[in-house]
């Protein structure tokens, strides 16, 4: 029974000096309060007085930045409805209203005036006016007067509201700090205890968000630079030439290459359509159906033989192939390129460090904004429309290949060279297999991503479905563009039974 004692005290001890070393100050109040805390099931209720006079500081100080955040808004805005109610001239907006408003009250007496001499028969219609635009005055001022009047009504919600917020604020500092306090015992490297950057940083961003926001809603006249970001449009227009300068002598320059590019992905685009528009419409649609029944089932083929009829029968059968055939060149291009960086990137991680924000940027970029620099180095029609389905649409399978090559099983690889694998064998006959499903849901994603191109690829020249729905908006010719987006839908459709069968 000693030693129980003794181990307990020894616990006991410990506690006190993990609380101590967490807390910093008052260790003796926070040591009761935790034990509090930890000793109820449920919600306890507590109170700390210096959560309720410091507030959103006092969780800054202590690193809980998820209570942080929202409190500062919460009492900011409290704050700015009793800047406004004690400073601010609630009726100020309203009455900016007015010179123009008098401004075309003045013409329109000058206009009266004018009437009386030469004009008899309109004096009527412009004492209406004058009459109109008066009580518009009328009830302006009456606006505003009403809006000064409730100055004391923005007082008092505003005092309410920050003493309702900084009571939350003391009754949830405890709990919050013993959830963090639990954290700091299984993770030393989380912030204890107080320091003068955390209790600055908490003060600053609190106190000018304090200032900043009264000013801008208790006194809009006074400061000018917080209405709007003081930005200069003669800088744009520099920056913006420069680009253009830079991209006209870029393309100029390289002629050349984007002449080879253009070559090469036409005589791809050549081939396709070749295969795809001039093949016999029987001969094409057994093929597909043959294929769809090997990879998915021959329930998924009756399905394809159903969306090939919905193309030929309401004559989308050309255009779907053409679509097609362009995004066969896109995709074809995408994966052969993708796929081997995606191996080249899961090999060398310096290497995936700068590709990772490239694919960010291609991800993230809006689909319009790719049309701008692709039109100024490739032009228009089908080449640049590949080129920018390639760009939306290639990110996925490097992506996908990286993890799925990273997710193969480490003792996997290890079993495979003890028994005398190379890199070539270990590459080809264990790695690219283990990650074939991630793989093929990367070029699966590259695909239907390239297919959700084709409206927006028709705006350079591209042919196809695409161009059918863009004459639909352009037209508000509903039947004609929910005709055609159907057609894109059924050859997603098919092409996800085609490519992902045997992974389902």
């Amino acid at each position: 029974m000693t030693a129980i004692a003794d181990k307990m005290s020894a616990e006991n001890q410990v506690e006190e000096s993990d609380v101590k070393t967490f807390v910093s100050v008052n260790e003796d109040y926070y040591e009761q309060q935790f034990k509090v805390i930890g000793d109820k099931r449920g919600f306890a209720l507590t109170w700390n007085w210096v959560a309720f006079l410091l507030g959103s500081i006092w969780y800054g100080m202590r690193s809980l930045w998820a209570y942080f955040l929202p409190f500062v808004a919460l009492e900011t805005l409290s704050v700015v409805q009793l800047a406004r109610g004690i400073w601010g001239d609630l009726g100020a907006p309203i009455l900016a209203r007015l010179p123009g408003i008098e401004a075309t009250l003045q013409q329109r007496y000058e206009q009266l005036a004018e009437a009386k001499k030469n004009a008899p028969d309109s004096v009527a219609g412009f004492e209406n006016a004058i009459a109109s635009l008066e009580r518009a005055v009328e009830g302006i001022k009456a606006d505003a007067a009403a809006a000064n009047a409730t100055s004391l009504q923005l007082i008092f919600y505003g005092a309410i509201g920050l003493l309702f917020i900084k009571v939350v604020q003391a009754i949830l500092a405890n709990t919050a700090l013993q959830a963090r306090f639990a954290k700091w015992l299984s993770d030393r490297t989380i912030g204890s205890g107080l320091n003068t950057q955390k209790i600055a940083l908490s003060s600053v961003l609190t106190t000018v968000t304090y200032i900043t926001c009264s000013l801008k809603f208790g006194f809009p006249d006074q400061v000018p630079s917080l209405q709007t970001f003081p930005s200069d449009p003669q800088i744009q227009g520099s920056v913006a030439d420069a680009i253009k300068a830079w991209m006209a002598g870029a393309a100029i320059s390289s002629e050349w290459f984007f002449d080879g590019l253009v070559f090469g992905i036409r005589t791809v685009l050549d081939a396709l359509e070749t295969i795809f528009v001039e093949t016999p419409w029987p001969v094409m649609a057994g093929f597909v159906i043959l294929l769809t029944g090997l990879s998915a089932g021959w329930r998924a083929s009756i399905f394809t033989a159903a969306g090939l009829a919905y193309l030929g029968y309401l004559g989308f059968w050309d255009k779907s192939m053409k679509t097609l055939a362009l995004l066969g060149t896109a995709a074809c291009i995408s994966i052969s390129l993708g796929i081997p960086l995606g191996i080249a990137c899961a090999r060398n991680p310096r290497l995936y460090t700068f590709v990772r924000p490239v694919l960010d940027f291609m991800q993230t970029m809006p689909a319009f904004v790719y049309l701008i620099p692709v039109i100024a180095f490739f032009g228009t029609g089908k080449p640049a429309a590949i080129i920018a389905t390639m760009i939306f649409g290639g990110s996925p399978v490097v992506r996908l290949t990286v993890l799925g090559l990273r997710g193969v099983p480490e003792h996997v690889r290890e079993a495979a060279m003890a028994f005398g694998a190379n890199k070539r064998y270990l590459l080809w006959k264990v790695d690219i297999p283990l990650a074939m499903p991630s793989i093929m849901a990367g070029i699966n994603q590259t695909i239907l991503l390239s297919l959700a191109m084709v409206v927006i690829a028709s705006l350079i020249g591209a042919k196809g479905l695409g161009e059918d729905v863009l004459e639909a908006l352009q037209y508000a010719s509903e039947g004609q563009g929910i005709l055609a987006g159907l057609a894109i839908l059924v050859c997603a459709m098919m092409l996800d039974r085609i490519i992902q069968g045997k992974g389902r």
